[in-house]
């Protein structure tokens, strides 16, 4: 990452800043799209925006970017209030920059045009300077003359990045930027994208639906749903340690089961393991494991059942175990491809540490 004097030398790169919402609020008639959210994003680092379509994630970018007004709360950047109950500062004093979903490139400019347009005011040849060396940044030089329909659709984002970046924004905001991708094109995209943050060493917020990326993008995940902030932390503690059953179903699928605490511990058709300190005996809870923290023996110890289905993956076999009690077969993501057929009697173990045991304020096998 660039140092700080090596940014300061280079008028196209902004020293990052720091930016915190704070006690957010902004209703749309009777509709609360953002409740009380409080969410700093450190110098530097790239926060992911997480949740389903209408939590609210885009909704608060817009607010950063000062295309929406909260109705309470302020928006920070490195101290300064840019939005809030004292002041509020139009989009182009922010020193934000802000990638839009579409791209939102003009067609009938060339690329050199399309990313030199955020650097109106400028001398032209300061301004043409300016975008050769953000285009060389995405390693894009080479079309400068061309026009957007002859780009990919990962050159374009590309394109709208260094667009982004060009002015030197202390901020920069993207609004699910590769959700236009497909999957293969999409993994390459986004890793390009996040090693030149890197070497812009700029602050980001990344809004997008899909807990894989946000895994893989950002330095933190701040986890929305219905207008509220859910959970806030780096994306193993969010994957490992859900605050509620509703986040664990948000990053992967589950097998659910209800438990009993009983003598300080959870009882389980998945075994015996201690009851968090949160709960007392008599609690009824759910008691829920991920598919691939599931493992399969022939024999020893843990859960009896028997494979009712199997079906090839590629990198696992997904086989389904029905269990004496359930009403449904427990699902396995399993890497000993070919080892276990229908028919088969085995045992099914969980480590006690991948359980994710909830109050039961859900009854297993509901969804959210």
């Amino acid at each position: 990452m660039p140092t700080a004097a090596a940014r300061r030398a280079v008028p196209e790169i902004a020293i990052p800043a720091r930016l915190a919402f704070e006690r957010v609020s902004l209703s749309f008639a009777a509709h609360a799209a953002i409740n009380d959210v409080s969410i700093s994003v450190n110098a530097g680092e790239i926060l992911c925006l997480l949740g389903p379509s209408g939590c609210g994630k885009t909704t608060l970018l817009r607010i950063a970017a000062g295309i929406e007004t909260q109705d309470a709360g302020r928006v920070v950047i490195d101290g300064e209030e840019v939005a809030g109950a004292t002041r509020t500062l139009p989009p182009e004093a922010r020193g934000v920059g802000l990638v839009f979903q579409d791209y939102a490139l003009f067609p009938h400019l060339t690329i050199l045009d399309n990313v030199r347009f955020g650097l109106r005011g400028r001398p032209a040849a300061e301004a043409a300077r300016m975008a050769r060396t953000a285009l060389e940044r995405v390693r894009l030089g080479h079309y400068a003359g061309h026009y957007p329909h002859h780009l990919s659709g990962g050159e374009q984002q590309r394109v709208a990045l260094a667009r982004a970046l060009v002015p030197g924004p202390r901020v920069l905001l993207m609004d699910e930027p590769f959700s236009g991708l497909d999957r293969r094109l999409r993994d390459k995209v986004r890793d390009e994208t996040i090693a030149v943050l890197g070497e812009a060493g700029i602050t980001a917020v990344v809004v997008t639906h899909d807990p894989e990326e946000a895994m893989r993008i950002g330095d933190r995940i701040a986890l929305m749903r219905k207008g509220r902030l859910v959970q806030l932390g780096a994306p193993e503690e969010l994957y490992r340690h859900p605050v509620d059953i509703e986040a664990a179903r948000f990053f992967s699928e589950l097998n659910e089961v209800a438990g009993r605490v009983e003598g300080g511990l959870v009882v389980s058709v998945l075994g015996r393991v201690p009851a968090p300190a949160r709960l007392k005996d008599g609690d009824e809870v759910v008691v829920a494991a991920r598919p691939h923290d599931m493992r399969l023996s022939s024999a020893g110890i843990g859960t009896p059942g028997r494979v009712v289905s199997r079906r090839y993956l590629g990198e696992v076999d997904r086989i389904e175990v029905a269990v004496a009690g359930l009403a449904a077969p427990l699902e396995v993501r399993s890497v000993e491809i070919g080892r276990f057929s229908v028919g088969d009697s085995l045992f099914i173990d969980v480590p006690p540490e991948r359980l994710h045991i909830f109050p039961d304020g859900m009854r297993a096998g509901t969804t959210p």
